[in-house]
């Protein structure tokens, strides 16, 4: 499975992009301890056993391991060829209406829950194979199941609510600063996990995307990309948007402006052939496009890779969003921050769009660049005392 982490270890990385969160604690690094606690609550009215799973990156050493309950690191032994079963990292989870609370070290990583039986993980000589349910022969496919991605490091916590790789198990994040409020992110409207997979699956082409257990109940819905990847959604299902935008801007200009804090760093675009050409300022080529196809766009990757530098990964960015809210022709000035442009298009994004109407705060990981112009389901805290997750009602 390609492993999209959408919370980098660096830190920086979070901070340097467009419309990304400003990380402004002058909290010394002392003042994150080694764990801080995570508190799991299940209102799911569910009656299945659940299991919870803390993986991901040592950030003190890069090993890749994963977490008891206590906090405590266990690196992953080597892998094979074929893949070997990895350790049972599987701690109990709380019963319904119950609560646990468990040990977040510095990691980053994902904590995984399933419903009703244990998740399936195994080890390569590179390392953990994520599930990868898009794969009908992955053993993890008729499993009900999610994840929530996070930081925490000595500049503090960061936890998302994501559904870029697929919309399954609702569920909301929080985290709460040392003497102050909490943040959460993440809940769905009432009857919004409904109202959801009714919505797409009346949506012209979108409904593929819905998968379900042997016995008929829903799974999950998987996001586009693995759609296009998959057949359940048509690989030119972006095609048209794509065509009007290389069409308008063969005569006018696109201008991005990918650094909130930056205003004046502007990039100018413009389509020859098929090629999106930009320059800079000062009328430098600084890097090219080629007219990207459906995966492209809904990866955020392939045609629109945005690799961790200062000038293409930001543009890239900036026109992910902009392909994915289909704004690119309704604005020449990008990112778009009025979002009431979003996903107005007949071409559009659909599972992004029906993912943010259904949220309490409108805000989601849609895909993976939902975060240009903080439109993502993300919390932060540079000094947290505790975080959450809350696992909602299936209504």
């Amino acid at each position: 499975m390609r492993k999209r982490l959408h919370l980098p270890a660096i830190v920086a990385a979070l901070v340097t992009a467009a419309g990304l969160l400003t990380v402004g604690s002058s909290t010394p690094a002392a003042a994150v301890p080694a764990t801080i606690p995570l508190k799991i609550s299940n209102n799911s009215g569910r009656g299945d056993a659940l299991y919870i799973y803390n993986l991901g990156t040592n950030l003190a050493t890069g090993q890749q391991g994963w977490a008891d309950s206590a906090g405590n690191f266990h690196a992953w032994p080597a892998g094979g060829n074929p893949p070997t079963p990895a350790p049972d990292a599987s701690i109990p989870g709380p019963a319904n209406g119950q609560s646990i609370t468990i040990r977040m070290p510095k990691f980053s990583g994902r904590v995984y829950f399933s419903y009703g039986q244990k998740l399936v993980f195994k080890l390569t000589t590179g390392g953990l194979v994520q599930p990868a349910v898009q794969n009908p022969s992955d053993p993890n496919r008729n499993i009900l199941f999610s994840w929530s991605e996070y930081t925490l490091n000595d500049s503090g916590l960061w936890i998302n609510s994501t559904q870029v790789d697929m919309f399954s198990v609702p569920y909301a994040v929080g985290v709460q600063p040392t003497g102050g409020t909490t943040k959460t992110t993440g809940h769905l409207k009432p009857g919004g996990y409904n109202a959801f997979f009714n919505s797409l699956r009346s949506q012209p082409g979108w409904g593929g995307l819905i998968q379900t257990a042997p016995n008929g109940s829903t799974l999950r819905a998987l996001s586009p990309l693995y759609g296009v990847e998959t057949g359940g959604l048509p690989a030119n299902a972006m095609d048209d948007y794509v065509n009007r935008v290389w069409s308008k801007y063969s005569s006018q200009t696109l201008t991005v402006t990918p650094f909130a804090n930056q205003p004046n760093t502007k990039y100018f675009g413009r389509v020859s052939g098929n090629t999106m050409n930009f320059t800079n300022s000062s009328g430098q080529t600084v890097t090219s496009f080629q007219k990207p196809d459906s995966a492209s766009i809904f990866g955020c990757f392939k045609l629109l890779d945005a690799p961790n530098d200062l000038v293409r990964g930001p543009i890239s960015r900036t026109l992910c969003a902009g392909y994915n809210r289909s704004t690119l022709l309704v604005n020449p000035n990008q990112p778009d921050a009025n979002n009431a442009n979003f996903y107005q298009d007949s071409v559009t994004n659909q599972y992004s769009k029906k993912v943010h109407q259904q949220m309490v705060d409108g805000k989601a990981y849609g895909f993976a660049f939902d975060d240009v112009g903080a439109h993502e389901a993300l919390v932060h805290d540079g000094n947290p005392a505790q975080a959450f997750l809350t696992l909602d009602p299936f209504n």
